[in-house]
């Protein structure tokens, strides 16, 4: 008998029906795996779940007792638990602080000081179980975003819960850590802990899920059994309609050098030095493992970071790049990992969004002509088909595909030479995917050159036109497409060579 139940849960707004009589359950010790486009009601009925928003219509059946709506105390106290996509970290504060914010053991006496020597202790179990590389008392400010999502699990854990919902929580992951969170996945299984486990990646679904559900357009649109969990059974039903594929094979075989990187060292790995080639036409994917120096070297190439040594040329031509302007100003152009925080302004409108690189290009004496502005906006949103009724509006509004293609856009307006995208899809829905792989499939063709750095295996297999492998600072090979697969990727990942 299912402990948890959603019955059919509606909920409206203005214009909106975010969710039209959804009804989900939830078994002890199942993976439950949840999919659906952006906009289809998955985050909708999960704040129904964790009491963030109160549903207009239907009941929330826990252990047999129906209620119609939860507080976010009452679903703690049910035993829900968050992994959020979007990080819920302080800053300013370290990982044991974060883990237990708001519940951390104290000392006795009067002043009630927080106890740190028990909340390391608390933490340290939890750390381990995961398999992390940082301490407790590490600043989480100083840690990657892999390891702030790794973070937001450990919080998870921390409330012994008896179910687990994780939102896209592989997005910043690579394979390694993938697969470690797979196995954590495994062992709440094993506890008879459930997990709702939302994603667009779905061969991570088809992996780990009993069952998944499917939502589009606020409506449970099919139910798959384990055994019928497949790429090929949750695209036409996410989507509604059949996707060939995601991936397009490339149309021309690439042209002379773009970008070449001789001899580059970061601060990362101070004694190890990179060399690559980016040709015209062509998608070099960049894979390793957190770590491995990949973002690092993108900073350098963008001018956000200095190197140590080394060279950059473009188009032939020796090119030094003390900061982004002089970068951007020769068509080189760096699509970040976290949008919201490197590639963005998301409270300010779309259009600005898209004009801040170039104002000069919208400005008669020194004032930006907001007509020209709003234009060119315009004009971007229909190439790109961003998917917002007035390119005025704030651009946090926007799913993250969109917001990602107002990413692409800002670069679309001017001429790039060399685009970098750093984990080009992370929190992207298979539709909006499939559509920005054919806009770099489509750049390429018209001869720009394109670093592609991805931690998702099934992009970097099968995007790259060529793949180079980086481990500890250095390039440890370079894969033709023959020698595509996984197996390979992750031989030369961890500085093992590839027969």
């Amino acid at each position: 008998m299912p402990f948890l139940e959603l019955i059919d849960v509606k909920k409206t707004y203005p214009g909106v029906v975010a969710l039209d009589g959804v009804t989900l359950s939830v078994e002890a010790g199942e993976v439950v795996g949840l999919v659906g486009e952006n906009g289809a009601g998955k985050s909708t009925l999960m704040k129904v779940l964790g009491g963030i928003i109160e549903p207009d219509e239907g009941v929330i059946r826990i252990d047999g007792v129906d209620r119609k709506a939860l507080s976010v105390q009452e679903a703690i106290a049910a035993g829900i638990a968050f992994v959020h996509q979007e990080l819920n970290l302080f800053e300013n504060l370290d990982v044991a602080a974060n883990v237990f914010i708001g519940r951390e053991p104290l000392k006795g006496g009067p002043l009630k000081l927080v106890d740190r020597r028990r909340l390391n202790e608390l933490v340290t179990p939890l750390l381990d179980r995961i398999g992390a590389d940082f301490d407790p008392d590490a600043p989480v400010a100083d840690l990657s975003l892999a390891q702030r999502q790794l973070v937001e699990i450990v919080k998870a854990l921390s409330l012994n819960s008896r179910v687990v919902i994780m939102d896209e929580p592989t997005s910043s992951l690579t394979i390694q850590e993938t697969e470690r969170l797979m196995g954590i996945i495994a062992a709440l299984k094993a506890d008879g802990i459930a997990v709702i486990f939302i994603s667009h990646r779905l061969n991570e679904v088809e992996s780990c899920a009993d069952r998944v559900v499917v939502l589009r357009d606020g409506r449970v649109v099919g139910a798959l059994e384990r055994g019928r969990i497949t790429h090929q059974t949750m695209i036409p039903l996410m989507i509604g309609r059949d996707l060939k594929s995601l991936y397009l094979p490339p149309a021309a075989p690439p042209g002379e050098s773009a970008l070449e990187i001789a001899g580059m060292r970061t601060t990362s790995y101070p004694d190890h030095a990179v060399s690559l080639t980016v040709r015209r036409g062509e998608i070099l994917g960049l894979a390793g493992l957190v770590g491995s120096g990949r973002t690092e070297l993108a900073r350098v190439i963008f001018g956000i970071d200095r190197s140590l040594g080394g060279s950059i040329r473009l188009g032939g031509a020796p090119l030094d790049v003390p900061n982004p302007r002089v970068a951007i100003d020769n068509g080189i152009y760096l699509i970040p990992e976290d949008r919201k925080r490197a590639g963005l302004l998301v409270d300010i409108p779309i259009a600005q969004n898209i004009s801040l690189p170039n104002l000069e290009a919208y400005a008669r004496a020194q004032l930006v002509v907001v007509s020209d502005e709003l234009e060119n906006a315009e004009k971007q949103k229909r190439r790109l088909d961003i998917r917002v009724g007035d390119v005025s509006n704030e651009t946090r509004t926007l799913s993250g595909g969109n917001q990602q293609k107002v990413v692409l856009a800002k670069w679309l307006s001017m001429s790039p030479r060399v685009l970098i995208f750093d984990e080009p899809t992370r929190g992207v829905d298979v539709g909006a995917k499939s559509e920005i792989y054919e806009m770099m499939r489509g750049l390429a063709d018209n001869g720009v050159a394109i670093l592609m750095i991805s931690s998702d295996m099934e992009e970097v297999i099968g995007v790259s036109d060529r793949i180079a492998v980086m481990h500890e600072g250095r390039i440890s090979g370079f894969l033709e497409r023959p020698q595509f697969s996984e197996h390979n990727v992750l031989q030369l990942a961890v500085g093992a060579s590839v027969n």
